[in-house]
């Protein structure tokens, strides 16, 4: 005889994410929409969930303890270059989405990261509500303040709904870049990072 299927825990719906579901059932209505309307029964819910973990959960995450299990005691190292690395952000100024990659080089001092934290680095400062240009330079300043990195770098490419609504620019890339330390004055890395 088999025993009885036990059901999966439901993880804890948390203060922000009610505080957004109430949100959104405000917006809806200021929309003048029907929220009995089977299309928009669970929409608040569903909305607070993909906020809270999509565009709001790097105002959780902490770089410090990101970056606080490196690998000690390696020599020296030349650049060290993550390209591709996927991201999403939320712009402040309009509440849309945007999407890109970034690249994130580092000059190593003592200390090396997983090649995953520098992406778990990148999610930390995209997923809030904060300008890609703000991310590329949090990024730079963790590896320096977190990983004391003699010099470091991030470019990101990102495509911004915001600009591919209102005057249909949809093929328009945003790229921003920020460097520090030792390459900010290496032409030489800078072109590894750029490339």
């Amino acid at each position: 005889m088999s025993s009885p299927k036990r059901a999966e825990p439901q993880p804890a719906v948390s203060d922000r994410q009610v505080a957004l579901e109430q949100a959104i059932a405000s917006l809806l209505d200021a929309c003048g929409l029907d929220r009995q309307h089977k299309d928009f029964t669970s929409t608040p819910s569903r909305v607070a969930r993909v906020w809270s973990q999509e565009f709001l959960s790097g105002f959780d995450m902490d770089p410090a303890k990101i970056l606080g299990d490196p690998v000690e005691g390696e020599g020296e190292s030349a650049l060290v270059v993550v390209r591709g690395i996927p991201f999403h952000g939320l712009c402040p100024h309009h509440l849309l989405p945007y999407t890109g990659t970034a690249t994130v080089a580092y000059l190593p001092a003592t200390k090396l990261a997983g090649f995953g934290r520098l992406g778990d680095l990148v999610a930390c400062f995209t997923r809030r509500l904060t300008l890609q240009e703000r991310a590329c330079n949090d990024v730079v300043d963790a590896l320096m303040e977190h990983l004391g990195a003699r010099g470091a770098g991030c470019v990101m490419r990102g495509r911004h709904t915001c600009l591919s609504i209102p005057d249909n620019k949809h093929d328009a890339q945003v790229v921003t870049s920020s460097v520090r330390g030792e390459l900010s004055g290496r032409p030489d890395l800078q072109a590894q990072l750029f490339a």
